[in-house]
């Protein structure tokens, strides 16, 4: 059998062999990474708002699905509707319907809850955006303002999102994985070309967009909703009474 990388070895609890007994190690190397790209912030930033027109037109719209509610709002009401379609319904149609509900559910809080922590931690944090940048004051912070949205400036919520949704589509379909993490490489890098973000931004964003839906994925394990895990290997169910519905004779 072929070796997976760590990287795209979705079945592992956590990515890159973090877990409980050596978090605090990654925690201090994600510090210490985030401590050596704050030195690219401002030239990486200056460099990529004055990439060429048709470039910088690109970004500006792939940046606009960096935004939660295209996969929030439709992932509700899908839960939502499935949900109460398997209240009113039995047999393979009630089934088919909690499988429905549950794929939804995991794509609506995979996404969700990181976006929420990523909007919280910006406010609580204050860090300024690139347009407050100048020579006197290059790093700027005005923690806990809940309003000043040019002080929302670390982690990126667009990152955020981009990541934990990719990692989700991995989680359900793992032949998507690159695809989806160039997806949401592309939207983390149009944040820093449109000027709402530094690169250390994104990172941030990225991470705990995949640990997020990471953490959402253990939380569906721990309920038997979605996901199995055996011998320390998680693994989607399939979706036997939805298939059984479609391909029926």
């Amino acid at each position: 059998m072929q070796r997976q990388e760590p990287m795209t070895d979705l079945s592992k609890p956590w990515p890159f062999g973090l877990s409980r007994r050596n978090a605090l190690p990654y925690a201090l190397g994600f510090a210490l990474l985030i401590a050596a790209l704050y030195w690219l912030d401002r030239p990486l930033s200056v460099w990529a708002q004055g990439l060429p027109d048709g470039v910088r037109a690109f970004f500006q719209w792939m940046t606009q699905w960096g935004e939660s509610d295209w996969i929030l709002i439709p992932g509700f009401i899908a839960w939502l509707l499935a949900w109460l379609l398997s209240l009113l319904t039995c047999d393979n149609l009630r089934l088919a319907a909690r499988e429905i509900a549950a794929l939804a559910g995991f794509i609506f809080l995979g996404v969700g809850l990181p976006s929420l922590a990523a909007t919280l931690l910006k406010r609580i944090i204050g860090r300024g955006r690139p347009e407050t940048w100048t020579a006197d004051a290059f790093l700027t912070f005005q923690p806990l303002n809940w309003s000043a949205w040019d002080y929302q400036g670390f982690p990126s919520g667009h990152a955020t999102t981009a990541f934990s949704l990719a990692a989700v589509v991995a989680f359900l379909w793992p032949r998507a994985f690159w695809s989806a993490m160039a997806f949401a490489a592309t939207v983390a890098v149009s944040r820093i070309v449109v000027g709402a973000h530094y690169p250390t931004d994104i990172t941030a964003g990225a991470v705990l967009g995949v640990l997020g839906a990471y953490a959402v994925r253990s939380l569906f394990v721990a309920r038997g909703w979605l996901f199995t895990a055996a011998d320390g290997k998680t693994g989607r169910r399939p979706f036997a009474a939805l298939r059984g519905l479609v391909f029926r004779r």
